[in-house]
């Protein structure tokens, strides 16, 4: 079923088109004009909130080593992190044409616009594919040249449990999953399902960055099971290191 929706989508729109569409802000027709409004506005408080903090935030890096592994001989490293970790991931690793897979929704809709303009690219997939549409776009992109990342426990949970996106992509494509984590002090939202993270002003960031995981093309379900719980224990041993 999955590869015969790749086929349907390969035939959707030529490889450019693709990567264009991932870097350009959607059309927002279809939305009313209170919704479109909002989103423009939601966007560009996000933008101009972690551009302005993260320009006071001091960085520590662990790990670089692992993000020279995933990245030598033309590989595109697929980074994955937790949800509640978007703000400084957002800053850190942009500039870089990182690919990230937004929700077809209101929310989706100015996250997709406010990383954009960090120099992300957007992967929403078609509205009648949902998620695997993403996956196959996401894909393309990377064949294309692209890297990608997930938010591993979005978009809506439960929080820090890794669920199978970068491990189905890693396997189609044959590039590392590179797992990372970033923790500084933080207001965090209660409410949100995620207790979404707001570094404070001039704290100190720490990027602790796993080994890349690597998953073969031959990989059959109980071995995709296996490699998605790798996955789930390299980024709790990252978040536990940062949080002790």
């Amino acid at each position: 079923m999955q590869a015969s929706a790749e086929q349907q989508f390969k035939g959707a729109r030529p490889a450019e088109e693709t990567v264009a569409r991932a870097y350009k802000f959607a059309d927002l027709s279809s939305y009313p004009l209170r919704k479109r409004f909002l989103i423009r506005a939601a966007d560009l408080a996000f933008f101009l909130l972690i551009k302005l903090i993260g320009r006071t935030i001091r960085w520590q890096v662990e790990g670089w080593e692992n993000w020279e592994a995933a990245s030598h001989d033309g590989q595109l490293p697929i980074y994955t992190f937790w949800h509640n970790r978007v703000f400084l991931a957002t800053f850190f690793w942009q500039k870089r044409r990182i690919v990230v897979m937004t929700s077809q929704s209101f929310d989706g809709e100015y996250i997709a616009r406010f990383i954009q303009r960090f120099g992300y690219g957007a992967a929403r997939g078609s509205s009648t594919r949902g998620a695997v549409g993403a996956i196959i776009e996401m894909t393309r992109l990377m064949r294309a040249g692209s890297p990608t990342a997930f938010t591993i426990d979005g978009p809506k949970g439960p929080r820090y449990v890794a669920k199978m996106g970068a491990v189905l992509l890693a396997k189609k494509t044959g590039q590392p999953i590179l797992p990372f984590t970033i923790t500084a002090r933080h207001w965090e939202a209660k409410r949100s399902w995620d207790g979404f993270q707001v570094p404070l002003p001039f704290s100190r960031a720490r990027v602790d960055i796993a080994a890349p995981i690597y998953v073969p093309a031959d990989t059959d379900d109980e071995a995709l099971d296996a490699k998605r719980d790798e996955l789930q224990a390299a980024l709790d041993s990252i978040n536990g290191r940062l949080e002790d």
